[in-house]
């Protein structure tokens, strides 16, 4: 097993916590739950708004998990040169967590 194989193995445990997270309990404050957002409580005032969140969250969610089966597939059945460009593209989807989504929190 070479380092992208068990770095991506890491990745998508990291993932799946997250997935767990996101569908059965979305108010927490770990593993990027959204109860680190104040407006998360100010959501459930309104049921409507409350409602969009949610639906923002589970498709959030759902995301994640094509994600991580696709590279479930990926080290299943690639090469070793398509797990350095999955690698690659890895770093570049991650990249743009800490471009655009973590500044917001």
């Amino acid at each position: 097993m070479n380092m992208i194989t068990i770095v991506t193995i890491g990745f998508l445990i990291l993932e799946a916590t997250n997935v767990v997270t996101l569908y059965f309990f979305p108010g927490s404050k770990y593993a990027n739950g959204v109860g680190l957002f104040k407006a998360w409580e100010k959501s459930k005032r309104d049921p409507e708004i409350h409602n969009f969140v949610k639906y923002l969250v589970n498709w959030v969610a759902g995301t994640k998990l094509i994600f991580i089966l696709l590279l479930i597939v990926i080290l299943y059945t690639a090469d070793d040169q398509t797990l350095i460009f999955s690698g690659v593209a890895l770093v570049i989807s991650i990249a743009s967590f800490f471009w655009r989504l973590f500044p917001l929190i």
